[in-house]
């Protein structure tokens, strides 16, 4: 196995608690890090993994890991997790897995997950819908569409994740989440290949010539993926094509990072909105 045979490679960081008393990493914890590295696979495909599960009926089980122990892992090494679906059968999924040293290949794996009841345990066919979007992954199809629309096309999704977000999660007051321009703005939202809706954004006039982003948001579990740079572009494209020469938000500062990332510059001090850190960031277009 070479790293170029994965489109999914997790980073990890070998910690002091995971080594032994010959000073390298104790053989089990090789299957902690393959499976850290298959709910990031889970991320890579913009499934959330319990939300899925319950949306097909059924949950995978490990039928099978057999691990081949190539080289050996050491305290503070940074280590690449590769994972990839070889195969389907009629109820199971195959996986490759590969731990790897920048190119050293240090340990190899082989599993087998099976789909069945979750409560019975007994075997069900996979879903066609799974293989189609692992099948599109595997083969560089991108996971995930963002559409972009009016309040009344996109309203019920964008307001949920939105609710999720900024009201039950940063418990800012609803009455503050909620204003009139979004009847007037234009909306962003990223769907999967299921059609789950999982982040969103959008976009008003802020002075003639300078768009303004705001509202950006994206469901817990599929964070530190691309999923808001793609809902980000896409506003910023369209601001592009609406002859905007500059955009323009208030970003919380813990996001601060991600849009300096994606070419924004800080403008002024921070200041505080709803209760949360926030600075003015532009960009021009």
């Amino acid at each position: 196995m070479k790293r170029q045979d994965f489109r999914l490679l997790e980073p990890l960081r070998v910690r002091w608690a995971e080594i032994d008393a010959q000073g390298i990493v104790f053989n089990g914890h090789y299957l902690t890090y393959l499976d850290t590295a298959m709910s990031a696979y889970w991320r890579a495909l913009a499934l959330p993994y319990a939300d899925t599960m319950k949306r097909l009926g059924g949950d995978l089980f490990v039928r099978r890991a057999a691990l081949d122990y190539l080289g050996s892992a050491r305290y503070d090494d940074r280590l690449d997790i590769g994972i990839r679906c070889r195969e389907f059968g009629n109820s199971s999924m195959k996986v490759d897995a590969a731990v790897f040293r920048g190119d050293q290949l240090l340990v190899q794996a082989d599993m087998v997950y099976v789909f069945a009841d979750p409560v019975a345990q007994t075997p069900q066919r996979l879903p066609d819908a799974l293989r189609d979007v692992v099948h599109g992954f595997e083969a560089g199809q991108s996971v995930i569409e963002v559409s972009l629309g009016a309040w009344s096309e996109h309203g019920d999704a964008a307001g949920a994740i939105r609710h999720q977000v900024f009201i039950d999660e940063q418990g800012i007051p609803a009455d503050m989440e909620w204003d009139a321009a979004d009847g007037s703005c234009l909306h962003a939202l990223a769907r999967n290949r299921f059609g789950m809706p999982l982040a969103t954004g959008r976009m008003l006039e802020h002075v003639p010539g300078v768009a303004k982003i705001g509202r950006m948001a994206v469901l817990r579990p599929m964070r530190g993926t691309q999923i808001g740079r793609q809902v980000l572009d896409a506003l910023m494209a369209e601001a592009r094509k609406l002859g905007y020469r500059e955009v323009l938000l208030h970003a919380q500062l813990s996001a601060e990072n991600f849009y300096l990332r994606a070419g924004f510059q800080r403008r002024g001090q921070p200041f505080e909105e709803a209760g949360i850190g926030h600075v003015e960031m532009v960009r021009p277009l």
